[in-house]
């Protein structure tokens, strides 16, 4: 597995990490635990080193999961976890700075470790300075109980005014070819800064990989039914998107995931997206994007043709969408 380095922070990574929500929140049914504790241990075998959690998936029990699982590979692996989320009441957000430093503890205790690799605010908190949620992400790195800070679905001018209290090492944001809101402005504010990006949903949860249509039944309680671009009608409006993807693929003897993907891969060295998966197969499938060569001419006529494509449905309720683009 390749390396990046998450911009000038001196974090380095697989190419590829692994996002772990799914395992045991969000998309039902959910996984048998056993069977995810041995994907867990089989993407450290396949060379994977970033490893994606938050305390309130589950809540709780993800972060809980990657402590047993990963505990005896700990020297191995980046764990990446997150504070900012009211666990009794989402989708509030609260990240003063007493709750900062009880989550980090909690968390701490779940994962089965003494400091946390990758410590994010999972929302910004427009009650919350950004300076006091920096600076006390600051004091714990100097306790010894983190080691870098990130955010997540930050504005540029919330991102300089962290980096200024404690430097950002990484931000996590949405990113793939049917969501490309980071493009510009912020990333080059991320260039500037040498902040990493780590994109999640880069396959549009399960979207981009083709594998889901107008007719794939969600059930009730998968977070997708939620989200407007999940509806029936946007699934089948957003088959544009897909058929470039495949047709690609079908070009270049992969498939539509890596072709996603490498796109992303292609954008800046310092890019590392976390695409989630509970099936062995599609671990496999998703790290062999990392070796997936796309010409500068192809990344081009990718990025163009998609941005040619309408996509139907917000990637959120109109509530959250609210909440996450302050």
């Amino acid at each position: 597995m390749q390396k990046r380095l998450l911009g000038r922070s001196g974090l380095e990574v697989s190419a590829i990490g692994l996002g772990c929500m799914g395992m045991s929140h969000a998309y039902f049914p959910l996984p048998d635990r056993r069977q995810m504790i041995a994907l867990l241990r089989t993407a450290v075998e396949r060379g994977v080193t970033l490893f994606d959690t938050a305390e309130i998936y589950g809540p709780h029990t993800n972060e809980e999961l990657l402590g047993e699982a990963l505990a005896p590979l700990r020297e191995q692996v980046t764990i990446a976890t997150k504070f900012g989320f009211k666990v009794e009441a989402m989708p509030g957000v609260d990240s003063r700075p007493e709750r900062i430093r009880s989550v980090c503890d909690a968390s701490l205790k779940r994962l089965r470790t003494d400091v946390i690799d990758l410590f994010y605010q999972h929302r910004p908190d427009p009650d919350v300075p950004i300076e006091d949620v920096a600076g006390t992400v600051a004091d714990l790195i100097d306790e010894g109980k983190v080691r870098h800070f990130g955010l997540s679905e930050a504005s540029a001018e919330t991102i300089r005014r962290a980096h200024t209290e404690q430097p950002v090492a990484a931000l996590q944001s949405e990113y793939s070819l049917w969501t490309r809101d980071v493009e510009g402005g912020l990333l080059d504010t991320l260039e500037e800064l040498g902040i990493g990006l780590v994109p999640f949903s880069p396959l549009g949860r399960g979207y981009l990989t083709g594998n889901i249509d107008e007719t794939t039944p969600l059930v009730s309680n998968d977070f997708r039914t939620t989200l407007p671009r999940f509806t029936a009608q946007a699934r089948e409006a957003n088959k544009a998107l897909v058929d470039l993807l495949q047709s690609t693929a079908s070009r270049k003897g992969t498939t539509p995931a890596q072709i996603a993907l490498a796109w992303l891969l292609a954008q800046r060295p310092w890019i590392v997206p976390i695409p989630g998966t509970t099936k062995l197969a599609r671990l496999d499938e998703n790290l062999a994007a990392a070796d997936v060569a796309l010409t500068p001419a192809e990344v081009a006529d990718i990025g163009a043709a998609a941005a040619d494509i309408h996509v139907v449905g917000g990637r959120y309720s109109e509530a959250f969408q609210q909440m996450v683009s302050r």
